[in-house]
């Protein structure tokens, strides 16, 4: 099918095909297994006026069913203020591209400003990028700045209650640079210390990954963890969900060199996963390792107060193998949404949101436990806003998921066929939890 837009001769296309060893176009794809590739063309309507594309449009989303969500596992249903979308979406807001020109980028530059110093006071580290396309890549970078920072050292080490996901990330990015990443046993839901020690010591670690909460949404305690982890000469490195921070031990008092994860929960839409925003702080120390972008404040000539991207050449990301880093696209829009997010919530409204979506979720645990039908997996443990429970037999959590499914509620995030996982947030009404309880005690 040809493409108006493509500029490609045949010969050309010969060309780029020959130089990276394919003979058609197809050998592109040829990954993709036969079953899954398209073999006709698009199943499209016809050409239709702006009115029959709204009206078709419509149809299409009617069908959808809304869910009360009760998923989470790293993303999570939290309220967007109507005020950012309205001021996000302003013509001198909406970009996404890094402000190299300063003396006409002086708004974009502040914002940033302004949103690493409200993400270095939540992390309580001194400095902050702007930014990460997710907490994955924010993590998988911090290994990168982790080997950087250490020099000969070559492990990495990765907590197996890390969420599964960053941890692909991670494993994906280590993959091609021959990076050993070795997994940190779990005991009761936690990061097993010991087992911990015993790895570090067989020496070679230039950092350790760990979470609180964790994929399980317990808190865990890393008191003494880093010195440790330093005694080694090795990195301490704690992902967190960024909201979390507002009211949990800070990845700088557990003495984290680099602090990372997703942004997403100060107040993005989940809208099928992105765009999210992942944050990431380090110590002074390591700050010249630190991807992404930086800005800084100054004063002109004039002596206004000015901001100025600072402390990195561009050059630093794009120099192919030899650059620090190959993340170089800024997520600034969403770097936007976060700093409007946290000035109009402040330490009290951080607070608020993380007190009802706590007291959601020891309610709704509370309640499930009563029916008999489920119970906590890991009970000794505290949580914040999101716990695992278990389903006793005959039940299956394929089960529950679906006749919870039946009555309008998205459950959990299902670990396997006996524990799922079950989050809740300022979102989460009474109502919605007696309807999700009153199921559960149905079946």
């Amino acid at each position: 099918m040809p493409h108006r837009y493509f500029p490609h001769t045949p010969d050309d296309i010969a060309q780029m095909l020959k130089s990276c060893g394919a003979s058609e176009l197809d050998d592109l794809f040829c990954d993709i297994p036969a079953e899954l590739r398209l073999k006709g063309g698009y199943r499209l309507p016809g050409a239709m006026s702006e009115p029959e594309v709204k009206a078709e449009l419509d149809k299409a989303f009617s069908k959808c069913t809304p869910l009360a969500c009760f998923a989470g596992a790293g993303a999570y249903n939290h309220y967007t203020p109507e005020v950012i979308p309205a001021l996000t979406s302003r013509s001198e807001f909406l970009t996404a591209y890094t402000p190299y020109q300063p003396e006409i980028s002086q708004g974009t530059l502040q914002y940033i400003f302004e949103y690493q110093s409200m993400i270095s006071r939540l992390t309580g580290l001194d400095v902050t990028n702007a930014s990460m396309y997710d907490g994955a890549t924010a993590t998988a970078e911090a290994m990168i700045m982790a080997l950087n920072a250490t020099r000969k050292k070559r492990r990495i080490l990765i907590s197996s209650t890390v969420n599964p996901e960053v941890a692909a990330v991670v494993n994906t990015y280590a993959h091609y640079q021959n990076i050993p990443v070795e997994v940190i046993p779990q005991k009761d839901g936690v990061t097993d210390r010991a087992e911990l020690e015993m790895m570090l010591g067989a020496g070679d670690v230039a950092g350790v990954i760990v979470s609180s909460p964790n994929y399980y949404g317990i808190l865990e305690d890393y008191s003494g963890y880093a010195e440790k982890i330093h005694e080694k000469k090795a990195l301490f490195i704690i992902n967190s969900p960024a909201i979390a921070l507002g009211v949990i031990k800070s990845q700088g008092e557990w003495g984290a060199d680099i602090a990372v994860g997703d942004a997403q929960s100060l107040g993005m839409p989940l809208n099928y996963g992105g765009p999210y925003l992942g944050y990431m702080s380090c110590t002074n120390a390591l700050m010249r390792k630190l991807p992404g972008r930086i800005v800084g404040a100054t004063t002109d000539a004039d002596g206004q107060r000015v901001f100025v991207l600072t402390l990195q050449a561009r050059e630093q990301h794009i120099r192919r193998e030899k650059a620090t880093s190959n993340i170089c696209s800024n997520q600034g829009l969403m770097t936007l949404h976060a700093a409007i997010y946290m000035s109009l919530m402040g330490t009290k409204g951080l607070e608020e949101v993380n007190r009802l979506s706590c007291n959601a979720a020891h309610y709704l645990a509370e309640k499930l436990e009563e029916t008999g039908k489920v119970r906590l997996s890991h009970p000794a443990q505290p949580y914040l806003n999101e716990f695992k429970i278990t389903v006793k037999d005959p039940l299956t959590t394929s089960a529950l998921l679906e006749a919870l499914k039946k009555e309008g509620i998205l459950g959990g995030v299902a670990v396997d066929e006996n524990e799922m996982i079950v989050s809740c947030t300022e979102l989460t009404t009474p109502q919605l939890i007696d309807k999700y309880v009153t199921t559960v005690k149905s079946l």
